[in-house]
């Protein structure tokens, strides 16, 4: 859930554990898990399942800088890995089934302030805003991001998969395509914006 170790690879001994405290009234789907680090020089960088980005000390464990992506009493939560980019930690975050509207972030990996952030779901003003129908019906899409991206240096690119849109099974008030869910998405490293999509299941009833 919220634990980490260093383990040493020789003898098995623990170096060092750490635990965070989460609180009791999150809202997850789909169980409690966490997909792993980042690594850059000495840091250690995580999400947690309370929508946080951590970045530990490799030596000893130690919390170094912490940053909220998102309010989890809104549904928001966190489990993929993150990804290192150059100076940036990119991240994605989850709980398309509570109504939340899906992004992917990049984050300072000095100071863990946000340089960009990408919708998953788009908003009216954006290309495809017309594959949601008019209203707010964007702002609960979902779109999470379950697994961690790729990264073309090449074509400084970044490369999600972006999940199901919500409702996930009704979807009579979101009629249309509704991008950029169930979609690979192509995302400048760093601007965060789309240079393109493919979107594998438009308006997706089956999750």
């Amino acid at each position: 859930m919220g634990d980490a170790w260093a383990i040493d690879a020789r003898s098995g001994r623990q170096i060092w554990r750490y635990r965070r405290n989460l609180p009791d009234d999150m809202i997850l789907c789909c169980g409690p898990v966490n997909r792993g680090f980042a690594v850059l020089g000495d840091r250690l960088y995580m999400t947690t399942l309370d929508a946080h980005l951590i970045a530990l000390d490799m030596k000893t464990g130690q919390v170094i800088n912490e940053t909220k992506l998102e309010e989890y009493k809104r549904g928001y939560s966190a489990t993929v890995a993150p990804l290192v980019v150059k100076d940036k930690v990119i991240v994605g975050i989850a709980g398309a089934e509570y109504g939340i509207r899906g992004f992917i972030e990049a984050y300072d990996a000095q100071t863990l302030k946000k340089v960009w952030r990408f919708y998953t779901v788009a908003g009216p003003d954006d290309p495809g805003g017309r594959t949601w129908p008019p209203g707010e019906a964007y702002l609960r899409g979902g779109g999470s991001i379950w697994v961690t991206g790729t990264y073309d240096p090449e074509q400084n690119l970044v490369f999600f998969g972006t999940g199901n849109p919500g409702p996930d099974y009704y979807s009579a008030n979101r009629e249309g395509d509704n991008l950029y869910t169930t979609s690979l998405v192509a995302v400048d490293a760093d601007s965060g914006k789309l240079k393109w999509h493919y979107q594998f299941t438009p308006h997706d009833v089956h999750d």
